[in-house]
């Protein structure tokens, strides 16, 4: 385990931080470093703006990649859209750009609230 962290607001700068510093001494490197940091940002955000203020950080290494699970404690997620949102829509965009720059994405939502998990590869 590399991280493992409960956090709130006042955290999320730091966090991220840790993160960034973490995923790096495990091999991810590059705009692939940059990206996941950006989607780890994002979830973060999502975990103290829709889901309840505070959320748990998980951060470990698996064979060829470096994984995160962000969970809260909001209502849940509704139906997620398949594709990208409307360029005049004011939300949906931070979900899809965790997509987009991670090689994998699950979410689990429900009344006890949310857990978003994602991966990008490492080189090797």
């Amino acid at each position: 385990m590399l991280i493992s962290e409960t956090f709130d607001r006042s955290q999320v700068a730091a966090l991220r931080h840790a993160v960034a510093a973490r995923a790096g001494a495990a091999g991810l490197t590059g705009d692939g470093l940059d990206d996941f940091v950006v989607a780890v940002n994002e979830l973060l955000t999502n975990a103290v703006r829709h889901g309840g203020g505070t959320g748990h950080l998980t951060l470990w290494c698996e064979p060829r990649a470096i994984t995160c699970e962000v969970a809260d404690h909001g209502a849940g997620v509704g139906r997620l859209r398949d594709g990208k949102p409307a360029p005049d829509e004011p939300g949906g965009w931070g979900l899809y750009l965790v997509r987009e720059l991670t090689d994998t994405f699950a979410i689990k939502s429900g009344p006890e609230g949310t857990a978003v998990r994602i991966s990008s590869r490492t080189p090797g």
